[in-house]
């Protein structure tokens, strides 16, 4: 392929850079716009995080990734001690991916995005920078997070929530992080070595009464001093900062993919940040862009499937996470009426997180899947918690495993089966009917 269209990727954080690697793999010619945070910020993640991190090929970003580091979490009057997390600087992770993508080629502009105008083939970026000359982009990756203009498209939005951050300083002290809820929302703190200090509170927007701005030091310190958990981050420090506002409402894009222009990470969907999830999310949806960018470019015939694909993903990562954030809030029950609650606890529907699987459920159907840097159709296995389907398990195409399966003689076990039907290994059949088994696919 003759990979020639310019593509701009607006934002470079971690689903902005995820995206632009990909693409560049790909033989793309990638310009990355993005800007400074306004504030610092620091964040907890998981290994898993991580690992995501590196897999989406970030290496500088992580050079200097700090230890694991206690986190308490009181919750429904019970303290938990045994988690870790790394509490990172978002303004440093977020440079160290854009060296990441200078070092990969992708040309990298810091500066910030006016506008961005719809042409006939493509779209004109405009910088802030007015001495900067317009921009021409064939293809659009929105990345830039809650930030991201609506551009009219339809949203499903959560409960309406507001985070509220305050920076401390204090004396020099062992990294840690506490997260504790109370009976208006829920609060998370963090502190590096140097005595910086993190202060977060979380709010519903329609029933919190939060004074105005002038007020809001006070009202949040007062809330501050009665959390136990709390008073390690507080203890001889003063405030360092004001308070910033961010919202933290879950946010749905019902169309996060056009012939000409994609949205990824936050842009696509944002989700609680009670479920410490937000950079494994976004990398989620950006991992899969580069495939379906490639096919709406390469393969405009296969547009609606690229668009099916995508969007089928976005929205069952969203409500995956929302579903996570729900059951956690359900288990504090001290406030149980608190409107706070309430609406959290019933949001955004009853289905089960999880799912046992239904052996008879399972149904081989034609799906599109990411095949060779593109979006193709092929059959695949989907059950009762598996709606998306599984093409390969290790390199063995799941379809023909179940058809055979299905099909097969009442007194002939599962292994002989898979030998006699496909030609499968003796090992290798075995391995496979006890994965079967363990997930659920068989009767025993």
């Amino acid at each position: 392929m003759n990979q020639t269209a310019q593509i701009v990727v607006l934002g470079g954080g971690p689903a902005g850079g995820a995206t632009a690697l990909g693409l560049k793999k790909l033989g793309y010619p990638v310009m990355v716009i993005a800007e400074s945070r306004p504030f610092e910020a620091v964040e907890g993640i998981s290994d898993r995080v991580v690992e995501g991190l590196r897999n989406a090929g970030f290496t500088q970003a992580l050079a200097n990734l700090p230890e694991p580091s206690p986190r308490l979490a009181s919750w429904n009057g019970a303290t938990n001690s045994a988690n870790t997390e790394r509490l990172i600087n978002r303004s440093q992770l977020d440079k160290g991916i854009l060296l990441d993508l200078e070092a990969a080629g992708v040309t990298v502009i810091r500066g910030r995005v006016a506008k961005t105008v719809a042409q006939d083939h493509g779209y004109q970026v405009v910088l802030k920078d007015e001495s900067a000359e317009p921009l021409h982009a064939d293809f659009l990756v929105e990345a830039r997070g809650r930030s991201a203009p609506g551009a009219g498209l339809e949203r499903l939005r959560g409960s309406e929530t507001v985070s509220l951050l305050q920076r401390w300083q204090g004396e020099p002290c062992k990294p840690q992080s506490a997260a504790q809820s109370f009976a208006d929302g829920w609060a998370w703190m963090a502190a590096w070595s140097d005595g910086t200090r993190y202060l977060q509170l979380t709010f519903d927007v329609a029933t919190a009464d939060l004074p105005d701005k002038a007020g809001l030091i006070d009202h949040c310190n007062a809330i501050l001093q009665t959390l136990p958990s709390a008073q390690p981050f507080l203890e001889n420090a003063i405030p360092a900062d004001s308070i910033h506002a961010r919202t933290s409402t879950p946010i749905l894009c019902r169309e996060a993919v056009g012939d000409k222009w994609i949205r990824v990470g936050d842009a696509a969907m944002a989700v609680d940040p009670l479920s410490g999830n937000g950079i494994f999310q976004a990398l989620s949806s950006a991992l899969q862009a580069p495939a379906v960018i490639n096919t709406l470019l390469q393969q405009p015939e296969n547009a609606a499937l690229a668009k099916q694909f995508y969007q089928q993903r976005v929205d069952h990562l969203f409500f995956r996470f929302a579903r996570i954030g729900r059951d956690f809030y359900a288990s504090e029950q001290r406030w149980w009426d608190n409107p706070f609650w309430v609406t959290r606890r019933n949001w955004p529907d009853n289905e089960p997180l999880h799912q046992d699987t239904d052996p008879d459920s399972l149904q081989v159907v034609t799906m599109p899947v990411v095949s060779n840097s593109l979006i193709e159709v092929k059959e695949v296995v989907v059950t009762n918690d598996q709606p998306l389907g599984i093409w390969h398990l290790n390199g063995i195409e799941m379809a023909p495993v179940v058809q055979a399966l299905q099909n097969r003689s009442e007194n002939q076990s599962p292994e002989h089966c898979l030998q006699a039907q496909l030609s499968m290994r003796p090992d290798m059949a075995s391995g496979l009917v006890g994965w079967l088994y363990r997930n659920g696919w068989l009767k025993r």
